[in-house]
């Protein structure tokens, strides 16, 4: 059973939809939804093409795996299923199926790629950590994770990104297989190119 604050906590955060149900729909988009606008900006970041920034798309690609696994060991250490199936008048307001939500797999991908974003661009960087903060929240308030789940996937991929952003970088390695990759890019760009040329001769 989960400790009385983090039960606590869940309720003051799960039960504002009950008294602010205008927001609901907001915070059911957000919990559900937002991971579209994350998917996004990490296609746009990549065919950009700029090399910082396909750094940082590997960067935080690397601390999202490295942080699910993390958080499955976690897992196997402290164990919850989901405020709706231990909890009652909980205000569920998305289907999720019954399992370990302890850490929280959305927090984690959320903090692993948008930490990453603002470590890379801290002037406004921190403009990035809005979206997994309330991602976080949206989770809580949506009643499929406790506080506990989301703060600790949050601190999680925050530690890993920072080591992270402190380690892949700088490696000969990580500059060697990403100018490997520019080249099989342009190769296959030059094909395509190539062939489209030719069917408009004929």
């Amino acid at each position: 059973m989960e400790s009385a604050l983090n039960i606590h906590l869940f309720r003051m955060i799960n039960e504002l939809g009950k008294h602010y149900t205008f927001l609901n729909p907001v915070m059911i988009f957000i919990a559900e939804y937002l991971i579209l606008f994350l998917a996004a900006m990490i296609i746009i970041f990549w065919v950009s093409r700029v090399k910082k920034n396909r750094i940082m798309i590997l960067c935080a690609s690397i601390t999202f795996i490295l942080s699910e696994i993390t958080g499955k060991v976690a897992g196997l250490f402290h164990s919850n299923n989901q405020p709706f199936a231990e909890l009652s008048d909980v205000n569920q307001l998305i289907e999720k199926a019954v399992d370990n939500s302890f850490p929280s797999d959305h927090t984690i991908l959320f903090f692993s790629f948008c930490v990453t974003f603002w470590l890379f661009n801290k002037k406004i960087g921190f403009l990035w950590l809005i979206p997994p903060l309330f991602v976080g929240i949206s989770r809580i308030w949506v009643g499929v994770h406790y506080p506990a789940d989301v703060l600790t996937g949050a601190l999680i991929s925050s530690i890993v990104a920072l080591v992270v952003f402190q380690i892949i970088p700088k490696q000969d390695f990580t500059k060697k297989l990403l100018n490997l990759y520019e080249r099989l890019e342009q190769l296959i760009v030059s094909q395509l190119k190539s062939k489209k040329s030719n069917s408009k001769d004929y």
